[in-house]
């Protein structure tokens, strides 16, 4: 019996990618981009550093080489099981790193009209987000589970909105000049 290494979750989620097929690593990176890194966030290098780390347990075995040097990595029945041994796990705590938290943590330091230009920009960003969940919701309609997590950025977005409209109609904090991020 083979001793099987634990894998993170950067490395299990390219797994999880090639269970629907054989994909290059330009392809991990897009389908990437296209679902979990709105959630997950996982950079071009950390694919192919990932792909060479999986290549080496024996959990992927890479193609021949095709056009632009991009070659395609296969889930092998070992990566098949560490991608199982992986989903059952623990998710553990999450872990909530927003740069926003931290620029409002310390926003004491900022004038407020500097504030004010971050929170409007938030909320644009914030809305446009929603509108690409609504309309993911549409596309990937089909998946329950990945419904779900859809729907999990859409209450979040929703969520977020709304505390945006709070930080800047609070008066301890709001610049004389700044406006409701939710008019425009």
């Amino acid at each position: 019996m083979s001793t099987q290494r634990t894998i993170n979750a950067t490395a299990a989620s390219l797994l999880g990618f090639l269970h629907a097929g054989p994909m290059t690593g330009w392809e991990l990176d897009a389908a990437v981009e296209n679902s979990i890194a709105h959630f997950w966030n996982v950079t071009r290098s950390q694919v192919y550093r990932e792909l060479r780390t999986l290549a080496d347990l024996g959990y992927v075995e890479a193609g021949n080489t095709g056009p632009r040097d991009r070659r395609p990595y296969s889930i092998t029945d070992s990566g098949h099981r560490a991608f199982s041994a992986w989903i059952v796990r623990d998710p553990g705590s999450p872990i909530v790193r927003m740069p926003l938290l931290l620029t409002v943590f310390f926003g004491r330091h900022l004038p407020p009209e500097r504030l004010a230009e971050i929170i409007q920009k938030e909320f644009s960003d914030g809305s446009e987000a929603l509108r690409q969940f609504e309309d993911m919701k549409q596309s990937f309609g089909g998946d329950p589970f990945i419904r779900q997590v859809l729907q999990f950025g859409i209450d979040y977005q929703r969520t977020l909105l709304a505390w945006l409209r709070g930080l800047a109609g609070d008066p301890s904090i709001k610049p004389q000049s700044a406006r409701d991020p939710g008019t425009r």
